[in-house]
């Protein structure tokens, strides 16, 4: 029965996978496509149309343009002030795609004021805008509220065809010494709306290496990591960089420490 449930594409029936479906308790516990089985020499007609429709979503989600205006009014409702829109020096999506130096450059960042924030946030929308728009103004609105007041925050910065390196201009900018950068990932064959975060803590245009960021990734609730866990890392790394001055390699992330200590504190009571 197992056998005929894959050659047609079918559920196979509970009882067929209890008896011989070795991958069927893990299948849940990841977006990984394991264990698909064959159909004769090839994937079952169900699989393969699966993964054609997850290439195709994969690239609509690196083509899809930014619904900018849209976007940037879930963004103000954040409640940091109307965001500024930039754009980098790609003027369209193939030159985005085919010269990655031009998206690490802003075309112009007049409408960016300066002053002596803390922190700025950058909304960009990378490889995959859907992301963006997916998940950034509620992860901004997480990271606000683990911030609680500890830091002056800029206007954000919506980013057009940005790559990450866009923030360290924007961070020169407007002044502030720490940049997070909220950047959509290039999308795989699982996910395709994952959002990523950057920090740079005193970055310098056109000098930082990328061995001076900070990366948390996989950001897509509810399968990925939840915008509530993601912003009580990113908090702690911003802790650590501006009190150590640095960022990188060097910092690590001391959030799973601090729950540790937690958590061995709650047995003892």
């Amino acid at each position: 029965m197992l056998e005929e449930a894959e050659r047609t594409g079918a559920d196979p029936a509970p009882e067929d996978r209890a008896a011989g479906d070795f991958w069927a308790l893990l299948r849940p516990t990841t977006q990984s496509r394991i264990g698909l089985g064959r159909a004769g020499d090839s994937l079952s007609t169900r699989h393969v149309l699966e993964l054609k429709a997850a290439h195709a979503s994969a690239r609509d989600a690196v083509h899809d343009p930014l619904p900018v205006a849209e976007f940037a009014a879930r963004v103000g409702d954040v409640g940091l002030g109307a965001p500024v829109v930039v754009t980098s020096r790609a003027r369209d999506r193939g030159e985005y795609l085919r010269r990655p130096d031009l998206g690490r450059e802003p075309a112009e960042l007049d409408e960016i004021l300066g002053g002596e924030a803390d922190l700025v946030v950058v909304l960009a929308d990378g490889l995959s805008p859907r992301a963006l728009v997916d998940h950034g103004a509620e992860l901004l609105a997480a990271l606000v509220a683990e911030f609680d007041g500890r830091w002056t925050l800029a206007p954000p910065v919506i980013a057009t065809q940005a790559r990450v390196a866009l923030g360290d201009h924007i961070a020169a900018a407007s002044g502030a010494s720490t940049v997070l950068v909220l950047i959509g990932e290039r999308p795989g064959l699982s996910v395709a709306d994952s959002l990523g975060i950057y920090l740079t803590h005193r970055p310098q245009p056109g000098r930082t290496a990328d061995s001076d960021r900070n990366c948390i990734s996989n950001i897509h609730p509810p399968d990925g990591l939840s915008y509530a866990q993601a912003a009580r890392v990113c908090a702690s790394l911003v802790d650590g960089a501006r009190s150590s001055g640095r960022s990188g390699v060097t910092l690590k992330d001391t959030s799973r420490t601090a729950l540790g200590a937690a958590g061995a504190a709650a047995a003892l009571d």
